[in-house]
């Protein structure tokens, strides 16, 4: 295994790192020899469980911070920052801030026999999915804790373009999060910084689960992917490593298809 971000102390700080693409980026990253700051919201009945998964982060020999706290508040949020900054010291940086937070109102627009989407429920998802991203990105970029080479990596889907039953408020903040990392992309490009969407195929997730006709969307993708499987968390984990890597700092404002050729049918 090369480990080539060993002694060189920087971060990946991964929000919604528990669970699903975040886990797995933290896992894949701390391989390599980034330390780990993950912030998460769970419940006590979850926590053994994260827990364990936890431990292989901290077995690959790396620092490693975890908050379980409601990323979208203010004040938990400069508390995560200020134990950062604690434990970065002088010379360690933020190498990589990971947006994986999968907060969405999953109403339909119309129904005979249940809740439809408000005008609250879209403020609420692109608040959480989009928004969100900017407000940690600028709360770190002020505290002057990024790397001069740091990486801001986002996850979208999808269903940036194409309609899906049931995932209108989500497809907009996938939108609106797409537009807010490259516009980062382009106005703090002088400062060192690039900013990178994943599309990621169909993933068999927690969050995809919530769907409530995801059983159908997963059938049907095994049929369009051409090697005929759902794309794993680590297939994404892997490609955000890639992007954190030398090699990759050419790379900027775009949205990456990490799909398999899924949405080529």
């Amino acid at each position: 295994m090369n480990r080539e971000f060993e002694h060189k102390n920087e971060w990946a700080l991964v929000l919604g790192g528990s669970s699903g693409l975040g886990l797995a980026t933290a896992k894949k990253l701390a391989k390599h020899g980034i330390h780990i700051c993950v912030v998460h919201r769970n419940s006590r009945s979850q926590k053994e469980e994260i827990e364990n998964q936890f431990q292989e982060i901290k077995n690959e020999n790396v620092q490693f911070l975890s908050f379980n706290i409601d990323a979208l508040n203010t004040d938990k949020r400069d508390l995560v920052l200020a134990n950062l900054q604690d434990k970065l010291g002088e010379n360690g940086r933020v190498k990589t801030l990971v947006h994986s937070i999968a907060k969405g109102n999953l109403k339909p627009m119309v129904s005979e026999d249940s809740q439809t989407l408000q005008n609250d429920d879209f403020q609420i998802t692109i608040n959480a999915m989009a928004i969100s991203l900017w407000d940690w990105f600028k709360a770190i970029f002020d505290k002057k804790l990024f790397a001069e080479d740091a990486r801001i990596i986002s996850f979208t889907s999808e269903g940036n373009t194409k309609p899906w039953q049931n995932y209108a408020a989500v497809s907009a903040a996938k939108v609106a999060l797409e537009a807010i990392s490259r516009n980062i992309a382009l106005e703090f490009a002088k400062f060192g910084i690039r900013a990178n969407c994943i599309q990621a195929g169909v993933t068999n997730t927690a969050s995809l689960n919530r769907i409530p006709n995801s059983d159908e969307i997963k059938a049907h993708t095994l049929k369009r992917n051409p090697f005929q499987q759902l794309t794993t968390p680590e297939n994404i984990a892997n490609v955000v490593y890639l992007l954190c890597k030398d090699e990759a700092s050419w790379i900027n404002g775009t949205t990456l298809k990490v799909d398999g050729g899924e949405s080529l049918n």
